[in-house]
């Protein structure tokens, strides 16, 4: 009998062979990389829905009590929403504000670690980086259950709208599109404007987490709410449940809510809420309201994605034969 160790190739013989057509070659396995052990099955997830004030502080206690919240309600791995520290300053261009931003081992990652670890969650922390002196990123840790860290990913596409001005804050991220492991499973992570970029998501999906999340600051304009605002909204839901449906892959993206006006004479942003959890067929399985705190809980359960893929095999069908030119801006 065969050593399991082993798999059988055919060869074809060239001329200098000494090997006869169809003889049997044998070619050990090739070593997988090894991950660190996570558990199999099913897990629960959070996602904190909350609005901030101007003081980080405030918003470091709040948000880490939330997070203590979830975990006592159940939640393994929770996510909170995009630049958690303060209220979104990017509404207007000003360089004093680059004082809000850290180091990946600054002040949040020292808090969450701790909560993390003394809860025995994976966090997702989206926060404002200081890489280097003028080189700033829009980034998510990912703490793991034991307070280390399993990664950290940088967004990677950067808007530039009225009142998200973005562009002058943070350089696009140079991480690739990333998945880690935690000690309950797999999770992508991305960020905000993500969003709305398929392929953002389907590079995230390939690689084999069983969620994809989503942290986010988005609202509307005031003076556009009456006209567009639900058509805005309508959406955001729509295209992210659309990635949830096209990759087999639960959805779960975290907004903050309320009304923040930093800019004095300006409108502000509304937040418009409505963090929500979706399955692998994109069916909303817990959804917040636009206005209030919510936390939202999930179950993950990697059997049912197996189950819709079987069904809707769109990874299997791929033509990835095909597809070189979506690296062009535009095929003219």
């Amino acid at each position: 009998m065969a050593d399991k160790n082993v798999c059988l190739t055919a060869r074809r013989p060239s001329i200098s062979s000494p090997f006869a057509a169809g003889v049997i070659q044998w070619k050990p396995e090739p070593k997988m990389p090894r991950r660190k052990k996570i558990q199999d099955g099913k897990f629960t997830i959070g996602v904190i829905q909350m609005a901030f004030s101007p003081r980080p502080a405030e918003n470091m206690k709040a948000a880490a009590a939330r997070a203590a919240a979830a975990a006592r309600a159940g939640a393994q791995v929770i996510c909170l929403p995009e630049l958690y520290r303060s209220q979104y300053f990017c509404q207007r261009e000003d360089a004093a504000l680059f004082d809000l931003a850290e180091p990946a081992n600054g002040p949040s990652f020292k808090l969450f670690s701790g909560v993390a670890r003394k809860r025995r969650v994976a966090i997702v922390v989206p926060f404002f980086e200081r890489r280097a002196p003028g080189l700033y990123h829009n980034s998510a840790l990912v703490i793991d259950a034991d307070g280390s860290l399993a990664g950290i990913y940088r967004k990677m596409h950067i808007p530039d709208d009225p009142a998200y001005y973005e562009k002058f804050y943070f350089t696009p991220g140079d991480l690739g599109f990333r998945a880690f492991d935690t000690r309950f499973g797999r999770v992508g992570v991305l960020i905000c404007w993500d969003q709305w970029y398929p392929e953002a998501a389907r590079l995230t999906a390939l690689q084999g987490p069983a969620v994809l999340f989503y942290p986010t600051a988005i609202g509307w304009h005031p003076g556009e709410k009456r006209r567009l605002g639900e058509r805005q909204r309508d959406a955001w839901l729509t295209v992210q449940r659309g990635h949830a449906i096209a990759n087999g892959i639960y959805v779960a993206a975290a907004n903050r809510t309320g009304l923040e006006r930093p800019v004095p004479g300006q409108d502000g942003i509304e937040f418009w809420g409505t963090s929500f959890i979706a399955d692998p067929q994109g069916a909303i399985l817990a959804r917040a309201g636009a206005s209030p705190d919510e936390t939202l809980l999930a179950e993950i359960d990697p059997a049912h994605t197996e189950d819709i893929r079987r069904n809707w095999p769109f990874l299997r069908d791929r033509r990835i034969d095909a597809y070189g030119d979506i690296t062009r801006r535009m095929i003219d």
